[in-house]
């Protein structure tokens, strides 16, 4: 059964933050599933401090046991995701090269919709191939704040 602890007051709005077998299963702008177990584990916890130095710019990769649940191409662009460095972006075709599917760049815009453990798998840092921003599941706003606390933190 999943564990879910709903953290309030992120420099991103609040998030649900669920566990599963000792991996992070979801990090998401989403309401707590009506069948999870409320509760705030040492994992949790972990990620809550991880995500905390990562909205203070201290933090430019995880360090957490993670465990998406997709099909196996989702859970290959969620691995080339991880690829991608802090403050980088890439695009939508840049990873589906990376997964071996070159003409795929829709589905990895779709895969990238379906993640479900959002900043620690980065999928805010998909761009489409002109630069511009696109997509984002939690709403391009959302996805700006994200690249622009990367970018300034860089400087």
């Amino acid at each position: 059964m999943e564990k879910i602890f709903f953290y309030e007051n992120t420099p991103v709005g609040n998030l649900c933050i669920g566990e599963k077998d000792g991996a992070i299963t979801r990090v998401s702008w989403n309401q707590i599933p009506t069948d999870a177990v409320e509760e705030e584990t040492e994992l949790i916890k972990k990620c809550k401090q991880e995500l905390d130095e990562f909205f203070r710019g201290e933090r430019t990769t995880f360090d957490l046991p993670l465990a998406p649940e997709g099909t196996a191409f989702q859970k290959k662009v969620w691995g080339a995701l991880q690829e991608i460095p802090y403050g980088e972006t890439r695009t939508y075709k840049d990873i589906a090269i990376a997964v071996g599917s070159p003409e795929g760049f829709r589905a990895v815009g779709m895969a990238n919709n379906k993640n479900p453990i959002a900043i620690l798998i980065p999928c805010h840092r998909v761009i489409g191939s002109d630069g511009k921003l696109v997509g984002y599941a939690a709403g391009m706003e959302m996805k700006t704040s994200l690249l622009t606390l990367e970018q300034q933190e860089r400087s």
